[in-house]
């Protein structure tokens, strides 16, 4: 008798879309495993930065994604036993954790890491290929957008409420340098999978946002 596989919905979308708070709110309304794709990169990014590491170091940067010693627990994330949850979400290692995610070694090297997320009940994952290449076989694929001015604008006010400087105009170019980026990569670039449904965030709450996907993960599961 072959077991079926717990469930997947795959959240995916570009930088300030709002997937991580959609994500966040889904798994609690369902009761089930929640995976940031992205803090793995980060995490990654973080651990060259501080040893001074050159990112077009692919071997160097490979090993690190394979030996990486992280932990998650609930909202906070541990790297070799300290909370780094604060640090990962710095403006310098989102930048390098793009880049990072570029690399194809890196991204193998991470890969079943975050396909091992894929527990009873259920998995609410996000990132940028967590539909296309991660989870293929998720039986709901949401894809999260909102207008760079948008993105940007949220960002501004997620590094003015932590007391930190921002310029609009920088960010502003930051995401879209990154959407270029993360959408041109050779290995799992970020597109919208064709049975993805789409949502634009751009003026809708998360709340909001949650509540469809939630709405169409029942519907999807009732389907024969």
């Amino acid at each position: 008798m072959v077991r079926s596989l717990p469930p997947v919905i795959a959240i995916d979308g570009p930088s300030a879309s709002g997937k991580g708070t959609v994500a966040k709110t889904v798994a609690r309304a369902l009761g089930f495993h929640y995976l940031d794709s992205g803090a793995l990169y980060r995490l990654v990014a973080l651990v060259a930065l501080e040893a001074g590491l050159n990112i077009e170091n692919e071997l160097t940067i490979y090993d690190i994604a394979l030996k990486l010693n992280a932990k998650f627990e609930d909202d906070a994330v541990h790297l070799e036993g300290r909370d780094v949850t604060d640090a990962i979400r710095s403006e310098a290692v989102s930048a390098t954790a793009s880049a990072v995610a570029a690399l194809p070694t890196v991204r193998r090297a991470l890969l079943e890491r975050q396909r091992a997320f894929r527990k009873p009940p259920g998995l609410v994952a996000d990132g940028r290929d967590m539909g296309s290449a991660v989870f293929p076989d998720a039986v709901l694929k949401v894809f999260l957008t909102a207008t760079p001015e948008e993105r940007a604008r949220r960002r501004y006010k997620q590094l003015m409420e932590k007391g930190l400087s921002a310029n609009m105009a920088a960010l502003l170019q930051d995401i879209q340098e990154r959407d270029a980026r993360d959408s041109a990569r050779a290995v799992a670039p970020l597109q919208k999978c064709a049975d993805a449904v789409e949502i634009d965030t751009t003026a809708m709450a998360a709340a909001a946002a949650a509540l469809q996907v939630v709405a169409r993960y029942r519907q999807a599961s009732r389907a024969p």
